[in-house]
């Protein structure tokens, strides 16, 4: 009775304290209503948040950011998130990027500043630094976001952006000097840097505002010296604003090529110039196809391609610009494997797969031939396939969520595979399990799903878990190593990611029965994920939290935390989508209404309004406690629409959970950018997490 009596008032103790930290706050309402269809009349009474410029708009985000850094800064200190994270973070290898003769990479000159770029004579000789970051601004929080080297190595073209937007600048730097040169060019959004020659192509997008739509894409070439208002417009597209293009040149410079793709048609377009004949000028190479092909590189003056045209897993082809409507297959498709990628070699060809959650590395010759193949069987990524300074050599790196990246050279000749030099941790992680499962999902299909604890771990029902999942756009999602996953699973906890419909896991109909019309799937699999669990006795529903970021946020809020919060505790969606009724209307929505739906469109409007995070709030439900995050620049993802979830969550009087907003300043899409502040941000989500589910 005594140790009742003391578990009932250490109940009642921290109660009191969670709500101490957390006093929300009602925000004004303005009701703004839309009439669709002639049917719906929809009220959105936080419509006013949508313009973040605006004095009330400040003061109420940094009202939320002044509740939620009390309680996250608890949060933080009592998990040890901060130290720990920060101390797992703390990885060593190297794995410079061949270049034209340089090796580069990204490094950090402090722990408070972004990366600034390095470059070095060899694999392994010493750094020298080119572009310092720190140097960029001192009022902008500026971060290089890539850049691209001149065939004959003398400049890199790198481009920069400003306070986590998407929009972003190209400046020139000479190796030698390491002088900069007078070229600066703006405007410039979702762009590659293609050399040719004495310049560049690269592309523009119109800019309204800072939320307005991004649209009528242009394709323009740079040669170095001049103004930007001199470049040479290459492409463009009158009354269609919402095709994009891709574009590259060959190693070899021999040949440009520009895709035009119409993701609401699902129609493309590919284009291209070879230098080496007498009509240097864009002329079509394949037109109105529905089947896609991403053209590597020249081999021989023939153009090799990954297609899923006709193929769910994808296939290697030849496309001979003189015929090229007549593919020729040299690695056909195969049915239990995802081709991810291929690495073009003089007489080799090496393809990167993933079957059953594991990568395979094969290598095949220009006949099709099957000389070696390498299988992890385990759960790995595979990534960054670079050259030595060989033609024989390739190295790589393997990583999962526990694993830091693992350096390993391959010889393509005699297939030997060796470890470089062993990679630094600060932890052990022989005892951790990689269990690969499958769930049935609620029409019967079946999904992967891989789980990550450590040795030990009971199956009682009652032991603390993510669930995460992406889910859109036929992405698949790499195992990348997280820190904060190490420190969850080292506090007893269990990670679990879904491979859900919508993702490019299992090929091209795997993400198309989980787009569109058919996005419910993607909910429902990940709904299942989370019965699975539960019936498994991996956790229960108090002991369950569930994370995504992006199209991952929207599948967590809408599947989660509005159509079954009685399975969850916890919920943490991170720059997300929640008002599907007006995504459309700002930055790159309106590209991404084959991946959602449209209004204009009675039904797809329907499907949308159905599952709408916003918009399908219950007035009489407590959901589960909510982290909600985003950034203030995010260009991509308005913050706003984090900011409407937030207002209508807090300003219920059911609403008794705690509903938290925490808004990352100079930040976009990607979120924090320094290594301090990244793991800063880390802490706090998983500090959050583990003090409700480890309680």
């Amino acid at each position: 009775m005594n140790k009742l009596f003391f578990l009932s008032i250490l109940s009642i103790f921290c109660s009191v304290i969670k709500a101490q930290d957390y006093n929300p706050f009602h925000s004004r309402e303005s009701i703004v209503t839309d009439t669709f269809h002639n049917d719906y009349i929809i009220e959105d009474k936080y419509r006013w948040l949508e313009d973040t410029h605006t004095e009330e708009s400040k003061e109420w985000v940094k009202r939320q950011n002044k509740l939620s850094k009390k309680y996250l800064s608890k949060t933080s200190s009592k998990t040890n998130s901060s130290k720990a994270i920060d101390e797992y973070a703390h990885v060593r290898f190297n794995f410079p990027i061949k270049k034209g003769k340089y090796y580069f990479k990204y490094m950090y000159p402090t722990k408070f500043s972004v990366p600034s770029l390095y470059y070095q004579n060899s694999f392994n000789s010493a750094p020298k630094l080119l572009i310092d970051s720190r140097k960029f601004s001192r009022k902008d929080n500026v971060t290089l976001k890539g850049y691209s080297v001149s065939k004959d190595s003398k400049l890199v073209a790198y481009q920069f952006n400003r306070n986590g937007s998407d929009w972003t600048e190209i400046k020139l730097i000479s190796i030698k000097n390491r002088k900069y040169k007078k070229d600066h060019l703006t405007g410039i959004k979702f762009s590659n840097i293609a050399w040719r020659g004495d310049g560049f192509y690269y592309s523009t997008f119109n800019q309204q505002s800072q939320f307005g739509k991004t649209d009528n894409q242009k394709v323009y070439y740079h040669k170095i010296g001049t103004n930007q208002d001199d470049d040479k417009l290459i492409f463009k597209r009158k009354n269609k604003p919402n095709v994009r293009f891709h574009f590259k040149t060959t190693s070899d410079e021999r040949f440009f090529i520009l895709k035009e793709i119409d993701e609401q048609k699902n129609q493309t377009n590919i284009f291209y110039i070879d230098y080496h004949s007498k009509q240097t000028q864009l002329q079509p190479l394949i037109i109105n196809t529905k089947g896609d092909a991403n053209i590597l590189e020249n081999h021989e003056g023939k153009l090799i391609a990954i297609t899923f045209k006709d193929s769910n897993n994808g296939m290697i082809v030849e496309i001979d610009p003189a015929d090229p409507y007549n593919w020729k297959a040299i690695v056909p498709e195969y049915p239990d494997a995802l081709l991810l990628k291929a690495i073009i070699c003089p007489d080799r060809i090496v393809a990167v797969y993933q079957a059953n959650q594991h990568s395979i590395i094969t290598i095949f010759d220009y006949s099709g031939k099957v000389l070696h193949t390498w299988d992890l069987r385990a759960a790995r990524s595979i990534s960054k396939f670079i050259r030595s300074n060989l033609d024989d050599e390739l190295y790589f790196y393997i990583t999962s969520y526990t694993l830091p990246p693992i350096v390993y050279k391959l010889n393509i000749k005699t297939f030997i595979i060796e470890q470089t030099e062993a990679t630094s941790t600060s932890f052990d992680n022989e005892n951790i399990i990689y269990e690969e499962v499958e769930y049935m999902s609620k029409d019967n299909v079946a999904i992967p799903m891989i789980l990550v604890y450590e040795k030990g771990i009971k199956h009682d029902g009652t032991n603390p878990t993510i669930l995460k999942a992406y889910g859109g756009f036929g992405i698949i999602s790499p195992l990348s190593y997280d820190p904060g996953i190490v420190h969850f699973i080292k506090k007893g906890g269990i990670f679990a990611f879904a491979n859900i419909r919508g993702g490019g896991d299992k090929g091209k109909n795997w993400a198309l029965s989980g787009k569109g019309i058919h996005k419910q799937n993607s909910f429902d699999d990940f709904i299942s994920a989370a019965e699975f669990l539960i019936e498994k006795n991996y956790t229960n529903k108090d002991k369950l939290a569930i994370t995504g970021g992006s199209n991952g946020g929207l599948v967590v809020a809408a599947a989660a935390a509005i159509q079954r919060p009685d399975l969850f505790k916890a919920v943490v969606p991170i720059v997300s989508p929640f008002d599907m009724l007006r995504f459309e209307q700002f930055t790159v929505g309106s590209w991404h209404v084959d991946e959602y739906g449209t209004i204009e469109d009675k039904s797809s409007f329907t499907n949308l309004k159905n599952y709408s995070p916003y918009h399908n709030i219950q007035e009489d439900v407590n959901y589960p406690t909510m982290l909600i995050v985003t950034s203030e620049n995010d260009d991509r993802v308005p913050p706003f629409h984090s900011y409407k979830f937030v207002a209508q969550m807090q300003s219920r009087i059911a609403q008794k959970n705690p509903i938290l907003l925490k808004v990352e300043k100079k930040s976009g899409h990607s979120g924090a950018s320094t290594r301090i502040s990244s793991n800063r941000a880390k802490a706090d989500v998983y500090g959050f997490i583990m003090n409700e589910v480890m309680k």
